[in-house]
């Protein structure tokens, strides 16, 4: 099996990694991941906002969770989105959250992983969960992807069933809802007319009378159906509202302030694999994948002038594949760099150095041994 790669580096304006510190080829496949860095007096880092601004002991933690539990007319609970690609699916969910906490890219299928997002108010928390579309596999991961959402639609509360305006309704919204009817224990279901800002009023209307033929057709229920536009923020109020209205009373499954139970290492590999999509062509997207080999602050750093590391690998299937993610003289590489380390570094809150590196793993997305090392 093939297993190469290339380095490339895209560092801060102000800084660059030393050379002692350039892993070798050996270095990279054997390096294991390093902790999350500290957090900065500085600057407010995700883990200030997903941590919330007190720290509480486990015991204070469960206290308050035990009180909330039997605290009457809080709402708490779990929703997903499903939808055909480019749904808006993951557009919704970082709406909702209120940080880009899911890859949104017009390219199909480019989410692999369940990502929860969590979504507090005074009276209710709602878990949003972000999952891969339902699609017809091709490779193993394929096959892993469709279990992992069969499974996740089993154990939501509210599933949104996201219709967008400027397509029409065809047989791939009636398989996905027809699959939702079968469950043993079926979810409520909200129908969400999104990309609402994308038609007139005329047209939104017969996309409205549309969704209400599907429900007679399929035989289910809608509880409500709402438009929206995640790109402009309309009626995402709406949607939030809408949601927490069918969940049943509960406990807050995750601390104030927390927004996803996510790993950082995991939010900083998709978002370096959000800037590898762009501009790729249209049977690429899917062989690319990203590993994190390291991450940790720069040591001797003062503290107001903190400095992230993170060395990544850019997974491709075939050596094809590598040229074309590395561009002419690297410029491709070298864009997708830049893009990934201005996102890490507004998420995280602090500047970011990011070495990157282009491997070929031939056929990752079939071979249980690749899967299982990036996670899936």
């Amino acid at each position: 099996m093939t297993d190469t790669e290339t380095p490339q580096s895209t560092g801060s304006d102000d800084a660059a990694r030393p050379d002692d510190a350039e892993p070798t080829v050996e270095e990279v496949e054997d390096a294991e991941r390093v902790e999350d860095a500290e957090e900065s007096d500085a600057q407010p880092s995700l883990a200030e906002l997903m941590d919330g601004e007190d720290e509480v002991s486990d015991v204070d933690y469960v206290a308050t969770r035990v009180a909330e539990a039997t605290r009457p007319g809080f709402h708490s609970g779990f929703a997903c989105f499903v939808g055909r690609p480019n749904a808006g699916k993951s557009t919704l969910t970082n709406a909702l959250v209120g940080a880009q906490i899911a890859i949104a890219t017009d390219k199909p299928q480019t989410t692999r992983h369940v990502i929860r997002g969590v979504v507090t108010t005074d009276d209710s928390q709602l878990v949003v969960i972000d999952t891969p579309g339902l699609h017809k596999p091709r490779t193993l991961l394929g096959q892993r992807l469709n279990d992992l959402v069969r499974d996740t639609w089993s154990q939501v509360d509210v599933i949104g069933v996201c219709l967008p305006c400027d397509q029409r309704i065809g047989p791939g919204d009636s398989y996905l809802v027809g699959q939702i009817a079968q469950l043993t224990h079926r979810p409520l279901l909200v129908a969400l007319a999104t990309k609402s800002d994308l038609v007139g009023d005329s047209r939104l209307a017969a996309h409205l009378a549309s969704i209400a033929a599907l429900e007679t057709e399929l035989g289910v229920r809608f509880e409500h159906i709402v438009p929206c536009s995640a790109v402009l923020g309309s009626q995402v109020e709406e949607v939030r509202q809408t949601i927490i209205s069918l969940l049943p009373e509960g406990p807050a499954y995750y601390p104030d302030g927390e927004i996803t139970d996510e790993p950082t290492e995991t939010l900083v590999a998709e978002l370096i694999r959000a800037a590898a999509l762009e501009g790729v062509r249209e049977e690429l997207p899917h062989s690319i994948a990203v590993e994190i080999v390291e991450m940790g602050q720069r040591p001797d750093r003062p503290e107001d002038r903190p400095l992230l590391d993170v060395v990544a690998s850019l997974i491709v299937e075939r050596d094809s594949q590598k040229g074309i993610m590395i561009g002419h003289k690297g410029a491709h590489i070298k864009d997708v760099g830049t893009r990934a380390r201005l996102q890490i570094s507004a998420l995280l809150g602090t500047p970011v150095h990011l070495d990157l590196q282009v491997k070929v793993l031939k056929d990752w997305q079939s071979d249980p041994k690749y899967l299982n090392r990036l996670g899936f």
